[in-house]
């Protein structure tokens, strides 16, 4: 990473990052420039280049109006659309030796009223206004790119973004209470870009968020759903998701998460079940990435796990619901199916799609069946659970399975060095013979020894609850035996039906 403020050295690091799409941004600079329009590369498109890296996504403002910037796009590829014309904004793609996503929206200025969910849009007619209104000082820099040539491209900095880049400080363009009240996902923002770029926030801007955290609540579930999807799959989210709790907003946003503070883990090894959660998290992230390996080495495609990440940071969110005492013992007795609950419950709140909100409580409910296993475990080949509740486990995991295992293993939090080296090898140890009777039964798509067709033949019987009923016990006894083989699912089943009442 860049952090030194020699603005020589800034503006060469910055320029050698761009080279590569330096063709299509000079060829836009030109043509908006011809047709009278101010043109400048902006945001984060600005901030990652003076970072030294640059993604596909090239955002720019411009003084043209939605209409006239759609026109001009379209000269310039026959890929063009309106993302949202009412907020100025204008997209389009093009490819050269990869693929480009270019995003130019008008000059402006929206608020929110102090009631409304939605932005109150303004257009604005020069880039300093424009870059007021924006959330960081470090995203309020602008390259203007209407210059003949890159090395003609001048910074446009009018609220030291650059300085703050260099101390890694957070910190908003207006006064925080200004910005936060325009719009207040903003607090959202700065907890991401905090754990995203490893930043520390001004002490005005902290102290702002604190103060105006019930402002978070005028803002739609959609837009802090994905603000705080962003955060959970950043590569560190724990400082993100800490400020939030620590500044209110997450008593608003997400309360269960909070809430956890109030409890100790079981163990009495963490200072909190929060605290606790948030280390799980940190583990289930590092290996999430070490186990999508390819070749022995780093998967250079690896893509963040929402999935793992929402299921480790919620596992334990029905412990505070849960808590008993048993003697001097705390317990948290079924806090993994109340925990499931309540994350469907919120998860829903916060409009997830529905295979996420499925999958994330599948998860958290069984998060725990492991430690049947552990319990019974002292590392032989005999210890542990039968084969029939290894399949038990595999069939109820189903496809998510993998994340299954991430969630289990990251869950172990304690600093009893032997107890954590027991966990770690009764782990091994179950994945070992999953994978084990996975290559003898293909576990993955267990099924009874006959289907439905061969039921209903058998049993001269036609579709209806018999054939149910007759299905689901030959999958019991599957799990039970492994597979029986069609003869001898035959003779059991005949058996079972002759004392079956008709």
């Amino acid at each position: 990473m860049f952090w030194v403020c020699d603005l020589n050295e800034v503006r060469a690091t910055a320029l050698a990052t761009l080279l590569p799409a330096s063709d299509i941004i000079t060829s836009l600079g030109k043509l908006f420039a011809a047709a009278g329009h101010e043109l400048h590369l902006v945001g984060g498109s600005v901030r990652d280049a003076l970072l030294g890296k640059l993604g596909n996504d090239l955002d720019f403002t411009t003084s043209a109006h939605p209409a006239q910037t759609h026109s001009l796009l379209k000269k310039f590829t026959k890929t063009v659309w309106d993302v949202g014309s009412e907020y100025g904004t204008i997209s389009a793609q093009t490819t050269t030796d990869r693929t480009w996503l270019i995003e130019i929206t008008t000059f402006r200025a929206d608020t929110y009223r102090t009631d409304s969910r939605k932005p109150v849009v303004a257009f604005g007619d020069n880039v300093t206004g424009d870059l007021v209104r924006r959330d960081f000082t470090i995203n309020a820099m602008a390259l203007d790119v209407t210059g003949p040539s890159i090395e003609q491209w001048r910074l446009v900095d009018p609220h030291d973004g650059l300085d703050d880049l260099a101390k890694r400080i957070l910190r908003t363009p207006a006064a925080p209470e200004i910005s936060f009240s325009d719009d207040p996902l903003r607090m959202m923002r700065a907890a991401r870009f905090a754990s995203q770029l490893n930043f520390d926030l001004a002490p005005d801007t902290a102290r702002a968020m604190g103060e105006m955290a019930e402002r978070i609540s005028i803002i739609s579930a959609e837009r802090v759903r994905d603000e705080l999807s962003k955060l959970l799959l950043t590569d560190s989210p724990r400082f993100g998701l800490d400020l939030l709790v620590r500044s209110g907003i997450a008593q608003i946003v997400l309360p269960e998460l909070p809430a956890m503070q109030l409890e100790r883990d079981e163990h009495a090894r963490h200072k909190d079940v929060y605290e606790h959660s948030l280390t799980v998290l940190d583990q289930a992230i590092a290996l999430e990435k070490a186990r999508d390996f390819v070749d022995g080495k780093p998967n250079p495609d690896h893509t963040p796990d929402l999935v793992v990440r929402l299921a480790a940071l919620l596992h334990d969110i029905g412990k505070p619901a849960t808590r008993t005492f048993e003697g001097s013992k705390v317990t948290f007795h079924h806090h993994d199916i109340v925990g499931a609950k309540m994350a469907r419950k919120r998860l829903k709140a916060l409009r997830y799609p529905r295979d996420v909100i499925t999958a994330v409580c599948e998860l958290i409910a069984l998060h725990l069946r492991f430690h049947g296993y552990a319990e019974g475990s002292s590392g032989g080949a005999s210890s542990g659970w039968s084969d029939s509740a290894v399949r038990r486990y595999v069939r109820d995991a189903g496809d998510q399975l993998e994340r299954l295992h991430i969630l289990t293993r990251s869950d172990c939090t304690t600093r009893n060095q032997r107890k954590a080296d027991r966990l770690r090898r009764a782990y091994d140890e179950l994945e070992y013979r999953i994978d084990e009777l996975a290559a003898a039964e293909e576990l993955a798509a267990i099924r009874p020894d006959l289907n439905g067709d061969q039921i209903m033949a058998l049993l001269g019987i036609g579709p209806g609850r018999q054939v149910g009923a007759a299905y689901k016990f030959l999958l019991e006894r599957r799990m039970d035996q492994g597979p029986l083989g069609e003869e001898r699912a035959r003779a059991e089943l005949l058996a079972w039906w002759a004392d079956q009442p008709h």
